[in-house]
């Protein structure tokens, strides 16, 4: 049989999602814990990677199984093997030919900044601290120029080795509540660092320092400008995927 978990998580005491060889990843860890309630090896497949110190509320992996066990047994039962910053939340039987990867049709990431005077050690592991006041006008204009199929070229990291930079984004929303000014970017498909840099740019706009005419600007491939700065990763989430 085929299960689904769903898994969320603090990112920043891995080197990333993703199994590598110069640190702890989320996925050796989730694995090991597998491995003891099941019994044997397990390994599992994700809806996507992210980075070093970038956290989950819903990444959705899958793995194959003819051992057959309750599913209550790979949530409660896993999370007893698992330490506090990574938890299974749902866990479920998928149709036979679900791929967590491939079958995915979009995600949802939240990006997360305080915008505040004085920084604040609790948000300090979850959100991009500006102290400046942010013009939320300006980030809201721009964010609209993201939204629809564009070559998001300039908005990828030079170590991304993705086949076609152009990608379909379905929603740009920046909203501020309180001293918690929150971008929330859906969409079919991202580039490495994608996102976050996406982020430094409404960031740029928002201080004053560029305005919201350069994200239409840099969709369109204008020659000599360049993006912002890629945002800390800290403040990106993994909210959820769709299928």
């Amino acid at each position: 049989m085929i299960v689904r978990l769903t898994i969320e998580y603090d990112g920043t005491a891995y080197c990333g999602w993703q199994i590598q060889s110069n640190g702890l990843a989320v996925q050796q860890v989730l694995e090991e814990a597998l491995a003891q309630v099941q019994g044997t090896p397990v390994r599992v497949t994700a809806s996507g990677r992210t980075d070093a110190g970038v956290h989950a509320r819903g990444l959705v992996v899958h793995f194959r199984t003819e051992k057959v066990l309750p599913l209550t047994a790979y949530r409660d039962g896993v999370n007893v093997h698992l330490p506090k910053d990574i938890a299974v939340q749902a866990v479920a039987l998928a149709p036979d030919g679900f791929n967590a990867l491939s079958s995915a049709t979009g995600k949802w990431y939240r990006y997360t900044i305080l915008q505040h005077s004085v920084r604040s050690p609790l948000a300090a592991r979850n959100a991009w601290h500006i102290r400046s006041p942010l013009d939320l006008a300006a980030m809201q204009t721009a964010a609209g120029y993201f939204v629809g199929v564009h070559d998001f070229v300039r908005f990828r990291t030079t170590d991304c080795d993705a086949k076609t930079t152009r990608r379909e984004v379905f929603a740009v929303e920046v909203v501020q509540r309180g001293e918690l000014v929150t971008i929330d970017v859906r969409g079919a498909g991202f580039l490495r660092h994608m996102v976050r840099i996406m982020a430094g740019t409404l960031v740029a706009i928002g201080l004053g320092k560029r305005p919201a005419e350069d994200v239409r600007r840099l969709l369109a491939g204008e020659i000599g400008l360049r993006a912002g700065p890629n945002a800390p990763p800290q403040g990106l989430c993994l909210m959820e995927v769709y299928y």
